[in-house]
């Protein structure tokens, strides 16, 4: 069983290194407190891998990863656009952030946490990986070893991502932040549903989705900032005049 465990670990561990659930961790650990991210990666890295012993091994090749995909990428779509607009100049979304008690903000990003990892694991080849050795070993010692793989490569990209977060500004990190989650969801979309365009083209066409969000971005922030000069020089204005 240990050595079962060990093999597990190591294979989930490795197949996460660089996967897009590991730059998932790194960006939610830019931008909440680290154990609510390593909690909500935990507890989603238990549930998906045992789905995948525990009823994956049967339906398998019946479980719909498109509509699954489709899910996980708007969940992503959603999170990044909803950073990407709390950034904005004068937002409420500011005010609201630092009048929100802690555990309202805990439990919020815990769900969100949880939601977009558990979404994204299902379907993606590190569940497979697990349903191929839950097949050829003991799907208890696989299930933890899985688990614990999968959480230590998160927990690998968190202390990364809390270690460059104290040298960041928090506007740029939520940013960056929002821009990787709309990447991550063109990802994930493009690798159920056009997978068959290869890696390279997906890693770019991926990028379209950000890059047209950071120029309108760019754009509303320069519309805003001049609205608000504007306002404060007639409001100057009309104090000189009185």
């Amino acid at each position: 069983m240990i050595t079962t465990i060990l093999l597990t670990f190591g294979v989930l561990f490795l197949a996460e290194l660089g996967d897009k659930s590991q730059l998932m961790a790194l960006t939610f650990a830019l931008r909440y407190h680290w154990l609510v991210v390593l909690t909500g990666i935990t507890v989603a890295s238990f549930a998906v891998n045992l789905i995948a012993v525990g009823v994956g091994h049967f339906i398998g090749s019946a479980l719909p990863t498109g509509v699954i995909a489709l899910f996980a990428a708007a969940t992503l779509i959603g999170v990044g656009l909803w950073t990407l607009r709390d950034t904005l100049p004068g937002h409420a979304g500011e005010d609201e952030a630092e009048t929100a008690a802690p555990q309202s903000k805990s439990r919020s990003a815990f769900l969100m946490v949880l939601s977009a990892f558990l979404l994204a694991e299902l379907g993606d080849r590190t569940m497979f990986a697990t349903l191929a050795l839950a097949t050829k070993h003991g799907w208890f010692a696989v299930w933890i070893g899985a688990s614990l793989g999968m959480v230590a490569a998160g927990g690998l990209a968190i202390l990364v991502g809390v270690t460059v977060g104290k040298h960041i500004p928090e506007r740029l990190i939520a940013i960056c932040s929002g821009l990787l989650f709309l990447y991550f969801g063109g990802m994930t979309l493009l690798d159920a549903f056009a997978s068959s365009l290869g890696t390279p083209i997906i890693l770019l066409l991926s990028a379209i989705a950000p890059a047209v969000a950071g120029a309108v971005l760019l754009l509303l922030r320069s519309l805003i900032s001049r609205r608000r000069d504007s306002a404060a020089t007639r409001s100057a204005a009309s104090v000189v005049e009185g």
